[in-house]
């Protein structure tokens, strides 16, 4: 390739591209990210970020300021008319453990969400170049060349290759002719928009769930003084203007009489119409797609960000081995993975959307799904099944975190470890992976101890069992666990089979990796 050519063009700069642009630009891949919008979105519209998304985040760097930016979610109030008549848990607020310490959604307005990805991509050198649309695209079996326009200007930019997370309408989607199989609900209309309303408690979710003419409801978010606005508009209902003051009318009629609410300051309000969307390829040659391109879902369940960020996630690994040297086969694998788990996410979308339009009060519930722990790739191409494997972890599925403490005694928990661009190799008592040199940049080796050994310089104590139980190796035996740069298990060998491991591992990391690569014993 020549120097000319860009290894990633990424097309748009929402939640999905940001993730994919800072998880190639710290892998040191070169990166464009563009997007066709005049400048970052204000809206609070994607406010849930789920516990394994904050996970991702936190592997990126961006957590501490994630958290800080939110707030955990609030109870709902139920309202008929001016009555406080219910109030309802969406979720059951769980207790971080050993091993989720990150085990509750939080709300983060989604224009601060990425706002903390710029920031973090902007500390890559990274820039996001709005106002600059794609216009065209062509690939042949080296590359992608792109046509960009900027002010009327037009560029021609040649990349290995070209990713749309450019959303719902994604022009590269459409480039590629695939099919966005599912339905519209044309019928079925909301307004959203981010509202300031006096006279009601910031500390609560509030719904009208039977105001006459649809459900009302407003959730405040963190550190804004507004609240996030859901107003729904009932098939066959004439859609009100968007204006404050046809707004503020709606929420008069739904807290009537004497009301003393007031609505003021819409930062953003905008016509929703739920989609039941999704692909069924996410790559063409050398052209992706990733998040609400490939997939669209109803809002509830907040699942459509989530899903997005951790599609990017899934693509970032694999095209930075590639890009560095690995076996573009490698590629394929992203598809496989993906597109099973956006099908049985749409899935559940869907079924929490049809039981809140039909009013059915038990849909407001959330479970542990939503939680997207549970989320793996079992089975898949990079998870082949192991018979007679019972363990509660298997490859395919996500790695455990688990406190621990150095030689020092000062607290380390393994996402501490796993944190980086790099596979992570658990070696648990005396399995030899020091057997193997790998390289630095692409393997660290993280050696585990049991309670009653003596502390050893770079390895961990596991003072506590907690990573022995959490990766079901029995103290005092050996065990090798592989963690993938993604943070789900690869191969799990217990006892420690350095062979088998190495067997996996090796083809899917860059060639010069291999090369650097030589057995010891």
């Amino acid at each position: 390739m020549s120097h000319d050519t860009l290894p990633v063009l990424v097309i748009g700069a929402g939640p999905t591209g940001l993730t994919l642009a800072c998880d190639l630009a710290r892998r040191g891949i070169r990166v464009r990210i563009v997007d066709a919008a005049p400048g970052p979105f204000v809206g609070s519209r994607g406010k849930g970020l789920s516990p394994r998304t904050l996970e991702v985040l936190d592997d990126l760097g961006v957590l501490d300021a994630v958290l800080a930016a939110g707030m955990a979610y609030p109870r709902l109030r139920l309202h008929w008319r001016r009555f406080v008549v219910g109030r309802w848990t969406m979720m059951a607020r769980r207790a971080a453990t050993p091993d989720v310490p990150h085990p509750n959604p939080w709300l983060v307005p989604q224009a601060r969400t990425e706002g903390i990805l710029r920031d973090r991509l902007a500390s890559l050198e990274v820039p996001v170049e709005f106002g600059t649309a794609l216009t065209g695209f062509t690939q042949d079996d080296t590359g992608v060349t792109a046509t960009l326009t900027r002010d009327g200007a037009e560029e021609t930019v040649r990349a290995e290759y070209l990713v749309g997370a450019d959303g719902g309408h994604s022009r590269v989607r459409k480039a590629l002719g695939l099919t966005f199989h599912g339905v519209t609900h044309e019928e079925e209309r909301m307004v959203v928009g981010d509202v300031r309303v006096d006279g009601l408690d910031p500390s609560h979710w509030h719904v009208w769930p039977f105001a006459t003419g649809g459900m009302v409801a407003l959730c405040p978010l963190p550190d804004t003084g507004r609240f996030q606005l859901a107003l729904q508009v009932k098939p066959g209902a004439p859609l009100p203007e968007l204006t404050e003051a046809a707004i503020h009318q709606r929420i008069q009629e739904a807290a009537r009489p004497g009301s003393k609410l007031r609505l003021h300051d819409a930062s953003w309000l905008s016509v929703y119409r739920p989609n039941v969307r999704m692909v069924d390829r996410y790559r063409v040659g050398r052209v992706f797609i990733a998040g609400d391109a490939a997939h669209v879902h109803p809002p509830a369940g907040g699942q459509g960000l989530n899903t997005g960020v951790q599609d990017a996630y899934n693509l970032g690994w694999k095209l930075g081995h590639v890009l560095q040297g690995a076996d573009p086969a490698l590629l394929d694998t992203y598809e496989a993975e993906r597109l099973p788990v956006a099908a049985r996410v749409l899935g559940l979308s869907s079924k929490l959307f049809d039981g809140m339009r039909q009013g059915r009060m038990k849909a407001l519930n959330r479970g542990d799904e939503l939680r997207q722990l549970g989320l793996g790739y079992r089975g898949g191409p990079l998870a082949p099944e192991v018979p007679g494997d019972t363990a509660r972890v298997q490859a395919g599925d996500r790695a455990p975190d688990a406190p621990c403490v150095d030689a020092h005694g000062k607290p380390v928990r393994l996402s501490d470890r796993f944190r980086g661009p790099h596979w992570t190799l658990l070696a648990f008592g005396t399995a030899r992976a020091d057997a193997v040199t790998w390289p630095g940049d692409f393997v660290r080796v993280v050696r585990i101890l049991g309670k009653s050994a003596a502390p050893i310089p770079e390895a961990l104590l596991d003072r506590d069992g907690h990573a022995h139980r959490a990766y079901d190796v029995v103290p005092g035996r050996d065990a090798l666990i592989l963690v993938r740069p993604d943070g789900y298990v690869g191969h799990a060998s217990r006892p420690g089979d350095l062979a088998a491991l190495t067997a996996f591992l090796t083809p899917l990391l860059p060639a010069r990796a291999e090369s650097d690569t030589k057995a010891t014993a």
